[in-house]
């Protein structure tokens, strides 16, 4: 079965799945980039057994190849960004393959600046893209294998495709809520696991705040400095460019411009007041 870990990019899933590996996969809490192995992403080519010729056979095989890599009792951590939404009437999961998830939102008007730096987007392309309903995201691969094939739709309909589900239980939570409610956001987290477990754990508290303290972003920061990660971006250049950038430093009243900062309250007004981010502040 299995327990997603799903986000619209860039809203801080790699931060999440840090402390949940470091939780869960470590012996004290101390984490170490090689325990994010242990949560992979689906889709991917690593969980199909056929190449994927097109993206609709690839929203086809989304159910089929959690049942051939994620069936039976055990537990399977899994990162991903597609929607709930269907794709040409084809769910992307359900009850049967799922026992719970976890959802983390994001302020777009932040989120924004980490697309701009990750996918060396210009703000105009960035806002088309949180605004496209039709959006997607296919990962490099070989040939013409679409087996990585995520379906994004608009950030709004992102959030609100698993915010609304009632399939199968989530816990939403909110991305600020990691830096100004840390302690109890991430007790909340491992509560939820837990929740859903048939053989449930007491929280280990100690673990719980080394975990904690190994993820902190500047840790996380300082880790990719000295060690590298392998999910940040190589430019054409050669150079990498980091993956862990600004986090909670990141303040779109310091940074975004006003044209843009416009043009996505008018978008999302009602999303934004929906998850309590202020408009003005």
């Amino acid at each position: 079965m299995i327990i997603w870990i799903a986000s619209y990019p860039k809203s801080g899933n790699t931060y999440l799945r840090s402390f949940i590996a470091s939780y869960y996969y470590s012996k004290k809490g101390k984490f170490d980039f090689s325990l994010l192995l242990r949560i992979l992403q689906f889709p991917s080519v690593k969980f199909t057994k056929k190449n994927i010729h097109s993206i609709k056979e690839a929203s086809q095989s989304w159910v089929f190849n959690q049942n051939e890599f994620f069936s039976g009792d055990k537990i399977h951590f899994l990162k991903t960004h597609n929607t709930l939404q269907q794709y040409e009437g084809n769910n992307f999961t359900t009850n049967k393959e799922t026992l719970g998830a976890i959802y983390i939102v994001r302020d777009p008007r932040n989120l924004i600046t980490s697309l701009t730096h990750h996918y060396s987007l210009s703000y105009d392309d960035a806002y088309s893209k949180l605004v496209d309903e039709n959006a997607e995201l296919l990962q490099k691969s070989s040939g013409n294998d679409h087996s990585n094939f995520t379906f994004l739709g608009s950030w709004s309909n992102h959030y609100k495709s698993w915010k609304s589900c009632k399939d199968f239980k989530i816990l939403f939570i909110k991305y600020e809520d990691l830096e100004h409610n840390k302690f109890e956001t991430f007790k909340k987290i491992v509560t939820f696991i837990e929740s859903l477990k048939p053989i449930k754990n007491p929280i280990n508290e100690k673990k719980l705040i080394n975990s904690i303290n190994s993820t902190n972003f500047v840790n996380l920061k300082n880790k990719e400095k000295m060690e590298g990660f392998e999910e940040s971006i190589t430019l054409n250049t050669g150079e990498k460019k980091s993956f862990f950038n600004l986090g909670f430093n990141n303040r779109w009243q310091k940074i975004l411009p006003k044209k843009i900062l416009f043009k996505l309250n008018n978008s999302f007004q009602n999303d934004l007041n929906d998850l309590g981010y202020a408009i003005n502040e």
